[in-house]
Order: structure tokens, then C-alpha cells, then sequence
């Protein structure tokens, strides 16, 4: 039996904010939607600069549909008792694309790592709350040029495919880019390759 290529998972729509207080301590959760590291980085450099007088700025990602694509960070409270927290709030609402930044101000009292895990995973959980879940799909990118006598031939194929086309450039030699999810995009490509006097190529 083939595996079935896994090219749809779910994100949040948008930023999101939290909070949960616990004994005069005070924990500020931050939800961004991220494409990559990059974008990551500078969401924590952002949280780090308007909260620089929190005693931690705790976080946890998620990169993609590899599962495996993540990180947590205690940023210096007990080892296990807060980015772990935080990144199983991620997988316990099956999230990727995802960034969670804790920023908690010491109340005096200490909580304890059952505390703490209570804590964190409360304050994750009410900013996803907060959000829109939504779903995202993986697509291949094609670019696919004809001849303008072989518009309709191509136009119908791609209506017959429910495929919505772009990027249209009608001249004596004419080209469209598609968007093919990632599971329909080897037989997508065997049928253009079957249509004469089209030729394509994936872009992305």
C-alpha cells in the first residue's frame, strides 16, 4: 500500500494574545502565524524589545507539515516546565506554521514545576483560543506554455480539472501558471504531458 502524500494541515489565521495570572505572577501569551525561521526571529526580537523587563520569554514552534520541525525553549525556568508546556498546546491542537512566545513577570512567589507547567500551558492555550484555526494546503506551482491556436484545448483541460488559472499571458506564444496541490501533482503533470504542443514545468 503507498503512503498517501500528506500536503494539508492546520494554522492559526492570524496574531493572537493571552493571559493567566498566578499568584502575582503574570504570564503574557503571544500566538504569530510564521512561513519560516526568519520570520520567527524576528517576532521574538519584537516580543523581547516591548517586554525587555520580563524576567522570561519563554516560546515554542512549529515549521511545516513535518511534524518534526520544532522547537521549545525553558529561555532559563526548570528545565521541562514551560517551552515543553507551550509546544504541547501546539500538537495538542495539531497546529504548524506556528509561534508561541510566553513573557512572564515574577509575582514573588514561586510556583514550582507543576505550577509553572499549569501555568504555560494555561496561558498557551487561552491565546490559540483566541485565534482562527485554519486549514492550509501544499501546493506545486506549474508554468504551462502553448500556442494561442491551443488556448481552448488547454482552457478546457484545466476546467475539466477544476483547475483556476493565473499569471495569463495571451500572445502568439502564450503562457498561465497553475497551483496544484502537492498529492494531484504527478498526474496533473503526466496528463499536460500528454497534450501535444504543450509544454510545462514546475517553478516551485
Amino acid at each position: 500500500m503507498m503512503n498517501q502524500i500528506k500536503d494539508k494541515y492546520q494554522t492559526v489565521a492570524k496574531q493572537s494574545q493571552g493571559l493567566y495570572k498566578e499568584k502575582g505572577s503574570k504570564f503574557l501569551s503571544f500566538v504569530f502565524p510564521v512561513s519560516n525561521e526568519e520570520e520567527i526571529k524576528q517576532h521574538q526580537a519584537e516580543i523581547r524589545k516591548a517586554y525587555y523587563d520580563a524576567r522570561h520569554h519563554v516560546f515554542a514552534w512549529r515549521l511545516g507539515v513535518d511534524e518534526n520541525n520544532y522547537r521549545a525553549s525553558d529561555d532559563g525556568e526548570p528545565a521541562n516546565s514551560s517551552g515543553m508546556p507551550v509546544l504541547g498546546q501546539i500538537r495538542s491542537f495539531e497546529l504548524s506554521d506556528i509561534l508561541i512566545i510566553v513573557v512572564r513577570y515574577f509575582g514573588g512567589t514561586k510556583l514550582g514545576v507543576p505550577g509553572l507547567i499549569n501555568a504555560y500551558k494555561t496561558a498557551a492555550k487561552n491565546a490559540i483560543e483566541q485565534n482562527q484555526i485554519v486549514d492550509k494546503i501544499i501546493n506545486n506551482t506549474f508554468r504551462i506554455a502553448f500556442n494561442y491556436d491551443d488556448t481552448n484545448t488547454i482552457m478546457r483541460f484545466l476546467k475539466e480539472q477544476n483547475i483556476e488559472p493565473y499569471h495569463l499571458n495571451f500572445q502568439l506564444s502564450c503562457e498561465l501558471d497553475i497551483d496544484v496541490r502537492l498529492k494531484d501533482s504527478e498526474k496533473i503533470s503526466n496528463l499536460l504531458s500528454e497534450i501535444p504542443n504543450i509544454k510545462h514545468k514546475q517553478i516551485s
